[in-house]
């Protein structure tokens, strides 16, 4: 039996705009998504924003209805069966949603705890176990307005781990947290899941995604378009080299001068303020190509501002871009996709 199942899962809403002659649409957030996540798993879930991550995981959470499809925790169907796959899961959504400010951590623990029907005769031992091992223990008095960003994380993982859950879902746990916290974070989340947990995990830094998952999967516009281990998505781009250039001043047209080159697959930016890292995604064919690309990028923004110019081996990030992208015409034999 599979701890998470997602069969064919679809979720739409109607919207409307307009004041006088108003206007109504219907918006598809979730369109066919399937998955499936073995108990003590690590599943990751990833995509940008709008892509349905967020509406999927809340329809698995029974906090959303699904308009087709079929979603079940441990077997629970979560629209038959709600108050039981609610006893199984955990949901740590973060930020400062969530949290009572001006109670303690102790209280905010306390209080929680009441809500999931936490035997009271287990209750402080429990809570006293969830902050030592969220590293909490000794400032578990103070007010939570005067807690960091990154304890506040801590405090939600606690919270979500009262009642003892099966499942936890965990979205973007480290966003805004700074490195020392985000890494303690990850230390936590690796814990929990050789502790026998099952956690689904979104996040948008890829080099969290490929340190902590187990397998991955893509989804964009509601649709999985890619599901496998981080080294199976990664032959997504194992037949290319990836030209990354420094440049200030680049536009569009320039870009699409990259583009129409003869074996060039995709160019992103990322814009670092005034900086621009140009990003070329190019397939290789002979020892001598990746040398020839350097050289062409290098020659074609030779008139703008230029600075380092290397070539490098792709990355889970290269791939998923190219994924996320419509980069990528197809797969390798040991991914699925699905579209």
């Amino acid at each position: 039996m599979f701890a998470i199942e997602a069969d064919n899962l679809h979720r739409t809403y109607r919207t409307s705009s307009g004041w006088i002659r108003r206007s109504r649409r219907t918006i598809t957030a979730v369109d066919g998504v399937s998955f499936q996540v073995p108990p003590g798993e690590l599943f990751g879930l990833l995509g940008p924003n709008g892509a349905g991550k967020t509406t999927t995981i809340k329809i698995l959470n029974t906090l959303l209805l699904p308009t087709g499809g079929t979603a079940r925790i441990h077997g629970l169907d979560v629209t038959r069966h709600t108050a039981e796959v609610r006893r199984r899961i955990g949901y740590v959504f973060g930020g400062d949603r969530g949290l009572y400010d001006r109670l303690s951590a102790l209280d905010n623990l306390r209080y929680f705890a009441e809500l999931y029907e936490v035997d009271p005769r287990v209750q402080r031992r429990r809570i006293e176990e969830l902050l030592e091992l969220v590293g909490l223990t000794g400032r578990q008095k103070e007010r939570v307005e005067g807690y960091s960003r990154g304890m506040k994380q801590r405090l939600h993982i606690a919270r979500g781990l009262l009642h003892d859950p099966d499942v936890i879902f965990l979205d973007e746990p480290t966003l805004g947290v700074d490195p020392v916290a985000a890494r303690d974070l990850r230390a936590m989340i690796a814990e929990l899941v050789r502790n026998g947990r099952t956690v689904l995990l979104t996040t948008h830094y890829m080099f969290e995604a490929e340190e902590l998952c187990d397998r991955i999967g893509v989804i964009t516009s509601g649709r999985m378009r890619a599901l496998g281990t981080p080294g199976e998505l990664k032959r997504h781009a194992q037949d290319r080299v990836v030209v990354e250039a420094e440049v200030y001043g680049v536009d569009e047209e320039q870009l699409d001068a990259l583009r129409a080159e003869r074996g060039v697959r995709g160019v992103t930016v990322d814009q670092r303020g005034m900086l621009q890292v140009i990003v070329v995604q190019c397939d290789i064919d002979g020892d001598a190509e990746p040398e020839r690309f350097r050289s062409f990028v290098r020659q074609s923004l030779a008139h703008l501002k230029l600075g380092r110019v290397e070539v490098r081996e792709p990355t889970l990030e290269d791939a998923y871009v190219g994924i996320v992208t419509g980069q990528e015409a197809a797969a390798p034999e040991t991914t699925a996709v699905l579209s």
